[in-house]
């Protein structure tokens, strides 16, 4: 009897071990080879699918399968979902899944919203998502090509990295915007510079989110036109690595490299590139850049991480300057001068430590370090001076550097209560930024009868020579309340304190300020939002929102700055919505904003073609943005995305000179100068299932005529140009891993400028670049 007992329970343990079998294994981005967390795990056999327990934070599960599962299915928001057969895996002890991001992204998971990760669906603002997918796709050699295939954003391009922008305003060079590599501000509050995205590792970027709009309650000042967030590659899972080359037809040359691992509680990522141009299109615009980010992150358990990060950005670049409507329309792209120039050092370092106390609770504090160099002979500065009749008399410039070093603290915590299923979000933030700027004038030469400026001479003349003590501190919350379940509200308020404290270098003699100086901005920014969830990818919703913005040091001080300045404020009324169509292949969303702005600073055009800053008393922006993605098979996809805007001038004047006397030119009511009334880009995606690894794209960026002046007596026609881009990606084992690219920018070479500006002299164009073939050859690999 006891021997058949025995053989009964072998039997039975066999048959019970015949009947199961256990796989494990990581969830990967394909692209990024980032653990994804959370992706759901579905079983599935002939008469049900059953969903189970998601990936951990390492993007790993471990399964035990009964055996009638004949697949797996892993999904995941943003994500196509994959199936794989056990039949082929049960033997494997682990399987390695790479997910792929959808063609259409109906809801994707944003950060920016809140600092923390958020479905798009209840976040009650106009954000925009440029995935890793577009990025690879991409392969931009300057961010303009990525952020412009956003709805209502202008990225203009002003050569070798160097740009202004355009999101629910007019192109200007003014503090309307916040520009953040993982939440935090690349540049403090009272020193922006438009041009500073050259201060962004484009190859350490896994993905960019853009809020249109003011962002004042959660972001602070500058947060006007809008805020973009940088968000960096992460360690892999196991190990990667990528290198890349490429170059263009008029000697543009790139190196990019990244790469690598986790082990156990600790990962690493480094990437950067490496860019040289001599010999361009355009007369006097070589230049080099080198770039390079780190991010190390350690796990002490699945509740707390330490992640610390830096950045190191060199610029070296020539600057060409502008063009007269003589030689732009020659297509003449010599310089009038060889001697401007543009020198950038950026290093940032932050340290985040994240815990999450429970479920309901975690909180988040980052300390951060910024040191800053930015030193120039500006183009821009060069000016003639001619006598009342306008007849001219002589050229001076400038050469100036300003520096600054950062100290600073984010905080934040989050709470989730069951009362409405509502979230309370508190943040303070701390940035002591001390700066330093000087200013030499410069006598230049030039050659009148050629319009050439031939050489300077450093007079060791002071035109600005200054330190400043900057502080900004703020604190904020945003409670969001969920009271039926298809309807979220969100309350936000932001309190901010800025504090300049002014030491002139200059003697009391040769300057107009005092030798000390304090000036503080106060504001209290609100915010009220809600969003309603109709299901099925279909919501509404609406916000009213407050931005605002002081003026920067360097006009609020600069020696050129003739009248004061006071600080700016907008008010933002918003209404917008999402929903897919033809059974969810078509993804559209709309937003509708008006945005009025009470003593917004306007960049005002002198006749010696130089600028300075003045107070509008109130301008209006209105507008609609609409992004419309379409998808009719797997393997083709259609994305147009365009605004509609009209930009107006309320209450404005500029006291003009001539002839010897002065006259006042009023405003009011005209349409404000460089503000296009339509911008569009549209991209047409195909990917051959049966040519895996393939891909051609044909995008059309078109902007439409504009006032160049705000008198609204000059025009410019705008300009439409075609891209082509083109790429493969090996999948067979020999070859795994090799890329191959070839972009062409302005295919039909149309002539066209990414600005134009007008003064009673005449017009000046920012040249664009003819048609550019940019080819390139890039090796990846992973290893989980």
């Amino acid at each position: 009897m006891k021997q058949i007992l025995i053989c009964f329970w072998l039997s039975v343990m066999a048959l019970f071990a015949y009947s199961q079998t256990t796989v494990k294994g990581t969830v990967t981005d394909a692209i990024t080879h980032e653990a994804l967390p959370g992706v759901t795990i579905s079983l599935i056999n002939n008469t049900q699918n059953t969903a189970i327990n998601p990936t951990d934070i390492k993007g790993k599960f471990a399964l035990t399968l009964p055996i009638t599962t004949d697949q797996l299915k892993f999904s995941m928001v943003g994500y196509s979902s994959q199936l794989v057969n056990i039949g082929t895996t049960k033997n494997a002890n682990e399987i390695n899944i790479g997910l792929v991001r959808g063609s259409i992204d109906l809801q994707p998971v944003i950060v920016s919203a809140n600092r923390e990760r958020q479905a798009r669906q209840d976040a009650p603002i106009a954000i925009s998502k440029i995935s890793s997918v577009q990025i690879q796709d991409t392969k931009a050699t300057a961010l303009y090509q990525l952020l412009n295939k956003v709805a209502g954003v202008y990225m203009v391009d002003l050569g070798n990295e160097q740009h202004t922008m355009a999101i629910r305003q007019p192109i200007n060079y003014n503090a309307l915007y916040l520009y953040m590599e993982d939440g935090l501000p690349i540049r403090p509050t009272g020193i922006f510079n438009h041009n500073s995205l050259y201060e962004i590792n484009m190859s350490g970027v896994r993905d960019i989110e853009v809020i249109k709009g003011p962002a004042s309650s959660l972001y602070g000042s500058n947060s006007v036109g809008g805020a973009v967030n940088f968000i960096t590659q992460n360690p892999p899972a196991g190990s990667a690595g990528n290198l890349s080359v490429q170059g263009d037809n008029y000697h543009y040359r790139r190196v990019d490299a990244g790469g690598g691992f986790s082990a156990g509680k600790f990962g690493l990522y480094a990437g950067g590139y490496i860019a040289h141009q001599k010999g361009s299109w355009q007369d006097y615009s070589d230049f080099d850049k080198y770039s390079a980010n780190l991010k190390a992150k350690y796990d002490f358990d699945a509740h707390t991480s330490l992640t610390a990060a830096a950045s190191y950005n060199y610029l070296n670049t020539q600057t060409p300057g502008t063009l007269d409507s003589m030689h732009f329309y020659n297509r003449s792209y010599g310089s009038n001068q060889r001697f401007t120039y543009r020198k950038v050092n950026a290093f940032r370092a932050s340290a985040r430590l994240e815990h999450a106390w429970d479920m309901q609770n975690s909180t988040f504090v980052t300390a951060f370090f910024r040191d800053n160099s930015t030193a120039q002979l500006p183009s821009y500065y060069i000016s003639d001076v001619r006598n009342s009749s306008g007849v001219y008399q002589s050229s001076n410039g400038q050469v100036n550097d300003q520096k600054f070093r950062s100290y600073g603290l984010l905080a934040q915590h989050r709470a989730n209560f069951a009362f409405l299923h509502s979230r309370l979000i508190v943040g303070a933030y701390l940035d002591d930024s001390p700066s330093s700027y000087y200013a030499q004038f410069l006598n230049i030469q030039k050659d009148v009868a050629n319009n050439y400026y031939t050489g300077f001479t450093n007079t060791g003349t002071y035109i600005d020579d200054y330190r400043i003590k900057l502080l900004n501190y703020a604190a904020y919350t945003q409670y969001e309340l969920h009271p039926a379940k298809p309807l979220r509200i969100t309350l936000g308020l932001r309190y901010d304190h800025v504090h300049y404290n002014f030491t002139n270098g200059l003697p009391p003699s040769n300057t107009k300020y005092k030798q000390f100086e304090t000036n503080d901005f106060n504001i209290a920014a609100p915010k009220l939002g809600l969003t309603y969830n109709f299901g099925n990818n279909k919501g509404l919703y609406v916000n009213y929102s407050v931005g605002f913005q002081p003026p920067e040091t360097s006009n609020l001080y600069s020696s050129r700055q003739l009248s004061p300045l006071k600080q700016a404020n907008f008010n933002n009324y918003e209404f917008g919505g999402w929903f897919s169509a033809l059974d969810k292949k078509m993804y559209i969303e709309v937003s509708l904003y008006d945005l009025e702005g009470r003593n917004e600073i306007i960049n005002q055009l002198l006749p010696d073609n130089t600028t300075q800053n003045q107070n509008a008393g109130a301008t209006r922006h209105q507008g609609i943005e609409y992004a419309i993605t379409y998808a009719p098979v797997r393997e083709l996809t259609f994305r147009f995305n365009g605004t509609n805007a009209r930009h107006t001038y309320l209450d404005y004047s500029e006291v003009r000179t001539a002839n010897g006397s002065s006259y006042n030119l009023i405003y009011n009511g005209n349409r404000m100068n460089n503000a296009p009334t339509w911008v569009v880009n549209s991209e047409m995606t195909y990917k051959p299932g049966y040519f895996a690894g393939f891909r051609i794209a044909g995008e059309w960026q078109h902007i439409s005529k504009y006032f160049t002046d705000p008198a609204n007596t000059k025009t410019y026609a705008g300009y439409h140009i075609f891209n082509l881009r083109l790429g493969y990606d090996f999948k067979h084992d020999t070859l795994k891993g090799i890329g191959l690219w070839f972009n062409a920018l302005n295919l039909t070479n149309q002539l066209y400028a990414t600005t134009v500006t007008s003064n009673q002299y005449g017009d000046t164009y920012n040249a664009a670049p003819p048609r550019i073939y940019t080819v390139g050859l890039s090796y990846s690999f992973s290893k989980n």
